[in-house]
């Protein structure tokens, strides 16, 4: 491990896992590539064309080798056969609605008398609730099959079955001890599964589900039911268990880098109408992971985190397009709403957040008086990222704390919060690695905040607050060309697991910089060695060391080293390279 900056202009180190320093050479896509690959662990040359030509026909694993699949996928084919009534249970995030929504279509297209609930974030709550299971019993279901959900649910499946109903659970969550009483339980994350695939999403979860339904149903059904299959091909709802995993935030490796590569050429298909018709009005031409995850998923989300998700679930499942065009315009302005709430609120998070980062803190907890539940998970992951700490925010309303979390790499939040539940500190959570949710009585803030903070330093260890950034490669800034940008898109598609190529550009002066767009973010141009420009675009760096820096007139013509990415910034139909900035370092 080579470290290249000891400490940057936001205190970040900055290290790289090969030496190699590619100069000025400005032709070297094929040998950084591979470089890139050996550094994160991908081999063998056969591994390599793997990744690079991710394919469900390769990747796709036999559905059965879950625990509980060949159960699930019995029970639910029998429900089919006997034409009684199912009820699929989700979500009210992204990877929850599409979860729902591709076993929805399922099940009708093989005509299955299908209803479905998906609860309110701020009425209801995650995961399964007494009085949806009443209203589900009452509508008639006889088999009640949930999905990115459940499986912390022992009291509600237990009383769905005191209703006369049967019910599978399919979920992704990190079980508690005692897993609830459901007729089957498919969840990667059990700790007798022996599968390897517990960085599937929920949706990918439910997708394997439908895979394995599939077969079963084939096996079993008559010649004239049979016919129904012949218009049903999986493969078509590949758009939405993109959308789901890459908003989930799952890691993009093996089958989930496959999931994503295939559902994005779908979704350039445009074949589910509400998703075209939500790409319209969001003024999208392509799909991408950043369409999907910072375009479509924040329209879809804002529903369920502003009121309820169902016009993100109807928008998905409707056939009518003028149905979809007033869904999809209801949710841009939804989405639109979210971020001033967002931003109103985001302030004073931020001031909470300075006082705990002053008191030495190596985890954030901030908490305001009747805060909007629907964006804390967003306003955690803003303040993870700005102080690279696991970072909890929550909103206090009659006596009762809801919040939300995002954590940084060396600590599991969602292990922290179970473990705060197994000893009756929050009253409810649940969540994984990255992401969790809670709720606690608000007497109980104080003792949470101690017991949150030691419980991330037990996990963090010896290991720094101090952040390092991994570095995939340092050159010249006159490297940074369209022609690299052709070079490392081969690695795509990026996300969590698989992030877009960190690079470090050396000998870049600063030309100008200026504040653009809400007045956070910052544009400008630098000069390399070789006298050409490279534009580039800071997200959230105004008001940071980095911002002032660079909006200082006094440093134009200093010589800087910038971390970043390089995008296709495409404007008229010209394509430029263009550096999206993280960090800068001067003095190296």
């Amino acid at each position: 491990m080579k470290k290249l900056v000891d400490k940057s202009m936001l205190g970040q180190a900055w290290v790289m896992m090969d030496s190699i320093d590619f100069g000025a050479n400005t032709d070297f896509g094929e040998d950084l590539v591979r470089n890139i690959l050996v550094a994160r662990g991908v081999v063998a040359r056969s591994d390599i064309e793997k990744f690079l030509n991710p394919t469900i026909r390769e990747y796709m694993p036999d559905p059965f080798v879950l625990c509980d699949m060949a159960r699930a996928a019995h029970i639910i084919a029998d429900a089919v056969i006997a034409r009684k009534k199912i009820a699929i249970y989700g979500d009210y995030d992204v990877d929850g609605i599409t979860s729902t929504a591709i076993f929805v279509k399922y099940l009708r297209a093989i005509g299955v008398d299908t209803i479905w609930h998906v609860p309110t974030r701020d009425g209801e709550g995650y995961g399964l609730n007494i009085a949806a299971v009443d209203e589900i019993a009452t509508a008639g279901a006889n088999l009640l099959v949930t999905v990115d959900c459940g499986i912390s649910c022992v009291r509600e499946i237990d009383y769905a079955n005191e209703r006369g109903m049967t019910v599978v659970v399919t979920d992704h969550h990190s079980p508690d001890e005692k897993l609830p009483n459901a007729a089957a339980v498919v969840n990667p994350k059990r700790v007798d599964d022996t599968s390897g695939l517990n960085y599937l999403a929920g949706v990918g979860v439910a997708f394997l589900t439908l895979v394995a339904l599939n077969r079963e149903l084939r096996n079993r059904l008559d010649d004239e039911r049979q016919e129904l299959f012949s218009k049903i091909n999986l493969m078509d709802y590949m758009d939405l268990v993109a959308l789901g995993t890459v908003c989930d935030t799952m890691p993009l490796v093996e089958l989930n880098r496959a999931f994503v590569a295939t559902g994005l050429k779908v979704l350039d298909g445009r074949r589910n109408l509400g998703v075209r018709v939500l790409m319209d009005v969001a003024g999208v031409k392509h799909a991408s992971v950043y369409v999907a995850g910072f375009v479509l998923g924040p329209r879809l989300n804002a529903a369920g985190r502003l009121d309820s998700a169902k016009p993100a679930l109807e928008l998905l499942l409707t056939d009518n397009p003028l149905v979809a065009r007033a869904l999809a315009e209801k949710l841009d302005q939804m989405n639109k709403d979210r971020i001033d709430i967002q931003n109103a609120i985001m302030l004073s998070a931020t001031e909470q957040a300075e006082q705990c980062c002053k008191k030495g803190k190596c985890s954030l907890f901030v908490c305001g008086d009747n805060w909007h539940g629907g964006v804390m998970g967003i306003i955690a992951g803003r303040l993870k990222d700005r102080y690279n700490r696991p970072s909890c925010v929550a909103t206090r309303v009659d006596g009762v704390i809801n919040g939300s979390g995002r954590s940084v790499a060396n600590v599991d939040l969602g292990r922290i919060i179970h473990e705060a539940l197994a000893c009756g500190l929050v009253t409810e959570g649940g969540g994984h690695a990255a992401a969790a949710g809670f709720s606690l009585m608000a007497d109980k803030e104080n003792e949470f905040c101690e017991f949150l903070e030691k419980s991330v330093a037990q996990q963090l260890g010896d290991n720094p607050i101090t952040p390092e950034i991994v570095v995939d490669a340092e050159l010249d800034a006159s490297g940074a060309t369209m022609n690299l940008i052709q070079r490392l898109s081969v690695l795509a598609p990026f996300g969590q697991g698989n992030p877009e190529p960190e690079l470090v550009l050396n000998g870049a002066s600063l030309q100008y910089a200026t504040v653009m767009g809400n007045g956070a973010h910052l544009r400008g141009a630098v000069r390399t060695s070789l006298g050409t420009t490279v534009q580039f675009v800071g997200f959230n760096l105004v008001g940071t060391p980095v911002g002032d820096f660079l909006l200082d007139d006094a440093n134009i013509n200093t010589t800087i080293s910038m971390l970043g990415r390089l995008k296709d910034n495409e404007y008229n139909g010209r394509h430029t390279a263009q550096f999206m900035l993280e960090d800068i370092a001067v003095g190296v």
